[in-house]
């Protein structure tokens, strides 16, 4: 397993591994949010932030005129990837399904429905207690599966997403 303060880092595909004290210093001053200005090999070096997916850490940089594709792997990314699993980052839910038996009571989205995480999606009625369905990221609702009345099984589609 890596060290826990070592990160894999892949720009264009090739692969680096730093220590967080290695990143720490970094001799970086930021500019503004997106822009930033560093040494390199005694010389100044602008850089400019021009995409970032914090959910897959995946950043375009932009040095020189010349654009770079960073992917930032930590301890548990790394781990997670020997053993097979791939990345933790970038695993998208496309369904929601039920967590156990019991009858859908009432239905808060529509289809096409814009939801932000925290949203209750749906109430469940489980074992004489009523279960809300909750939404665990940002999502566009991209179809409802059951209707409000009807009896599910645990593992059953309840909500599809986009």
């Amino acid at each position: 397993m890596p060290a826990n303060d070592t990160y894999k880092i892949l720009v264009n595909g090739f692969e680096f591994f730093f220590a967080k004290t290695d990143l720490d210093a970094l001799d970086l001053v930021a500019i503004s949010s997106t822009e930033f200005n560093g040494i390199n090999n005694h010389q100044s070096v602008n850089a400019r932030l021009v995409d970032a997916n914090m959910l897959t850490k995946t950043f375009t940089i932009e040095i020189s005129g010349e654009q770079f594709e960073v992917v930032i792997k930590d301890a548990l990314d790394q781990q997670l990837e020997q053993m097979g699993f791939g990345s933790a980052a970038g695993k998208q839910v496309k369904e929601i399904k039920a967590p156990m038996p019991g009858l859908v009571l009432d239905i808060n989205v529509t289809n096409g429905q814009t939801v932000k995480e925290g949203d209750r999606i749906l109430i469940l009625e489980a074992m004489k207690m009523e279960n809300s369905i909750l939404i665990h990221a940002d999502a566009t609702i991209k179809r409802v599966a059951v209707v409000a009345g009807q009896a599910v099984e645990k593992g059953q589609v309840l909500v599809e997403l986009e």
